[in-house]
């Protein structure tokens, strides 16, 4: 039965994922004037399988003076920890959701910093400096991530996510907090490593960044866990701010509701990146902590503030 639900979970996710390289293709194609991919398949519908069959049957390169071991748990352990996020969220009735914390996500977010690190172990001095890069970004934007999360759930006054749903029956909480929701959108942005801010990546400069040296099926784990990562970011964004409809009759509105919001973020994710050139890495960290951490700092201190200077004002008689 685990197992199932297991298959059950990770399988719709991992479709998910695929199809979604598709839609990115298609819209960035139609909004530069070409259709994308168009011969695999009707309307190039099986383009994202025979991509999955190209990278996993192609030769997987390895250097000769790299650490063979770290070398493969890097890309297991991204693709792991992108599909253990999914756990805690309420997207399905399966027996995995059941630890539905809310701080959950954050430590495991936190701990996709050691396969950025791990590509030293590949004994490029590239991936190496691509690593340092994706580390410094992933954990600066943590930060403001971590704030926004404490401060919402001081508006909300509880810990749990299908709290978060049922408190939003009547307003969003994007409504009486839309500049945290506004920095936590850009900052998922940022943490998923998405344009304006693929800057551990930028080709340009660091010649794919901390996973030049990988190649095939590990390669393919790297995408799809920065994928599955941009969904998981885009859901939570949706529980946090746009709480889904909340009905125990009727799961199935919920469950739709959800999914829409959801693939409605991750289109905005597409629209950026076809809208705005990239940024430099200086304004990347000028954004973060010269603009967002004290917005942010003072957002959470009025939160903070503002049930106690409530509390001792005395009651009219």
């Amino acid at each position: 039965m685990y197992f199932t639900n297991l298959l059950a979970t990770i399988i719709p996710i991992l479709l998910a994922v695929a199809f979604l390289t598709l839609l990115e293709r298609k819209v960035l194609g139609y909004m530069q004037l070409r259709k994308g991919p168009n011969i695999v398949g009707p309307y190039g519908l099986l383009q994202p399988i025979a991509d999955a069959i190209k990278l996993f049957t192609k030769e997987p390169l390895q250097p000769l003076t790299s650490s063979p071991m770290l070398f493969i748990i890097a890309p297991t352990m991204a693709l792991t920890l992108a599909l253990t996020m999914w756990t805690p969220l309420p997207h399905t009735l399966s027996p995995l959701t059941k630890p539905k914390h809310v701080i959950y996500p954050s430590p495991i977010e936190s701990s996709r910093v050691y396969h950025y690190v791990i590509g030293w172990a590949s004994n490029s001095k590239y991936a190496l400096i691509g690593a340092l890069r994706a580390v410094a970004q992933t954990i600066s934007y943590e930060v403001t991530l971590a704030i926004i999360i404490l401060s919402l759930l001081l508006m909300n006054g509880s810990f749990t996510l299908s709290t978060l749903i049922t408190t939003q029956e009547y307003i969003w909480l994007l409504v009486p907090s839309w500049p945290l929701a506004m920095m936590w959108f850009i900052s998922t942005l940022a943490e998923t490593n998405r344009a304006p801010f693929d800057l551990t990546e930028g080709e340009s400069e660091l010649v794919s960044g901390f996973n030049v040296e990988y190649a095939g099926g590990p390669f393919a784990l790297f995408f799809l866990a920065e994928y599955a990562n941009i969904i998981m970011m885009n859901a939570l964004t949706v529980i946090l701010f746009m709480g889904a409809y909340h009905n125990m009759m009727i799961p199935e509105l919920h469950t739709l509701d959800f999914t829409i919001k959801t693939l409605l973020l991750t289109a905005l994710f597409l629209w950026i990146r076809a809208s705005y050139p990239r940024f430099r890495y200086d304004q990347l960290m000028h954004l973060l902590w010269k603009n967002f951490l004290p917005l942010t700092l003072v957002m959470c201190m009025w939160h903070v503030t503002l049930p106690i200077i409530l509390a001792s004002i005395p009651p009219q008689t």
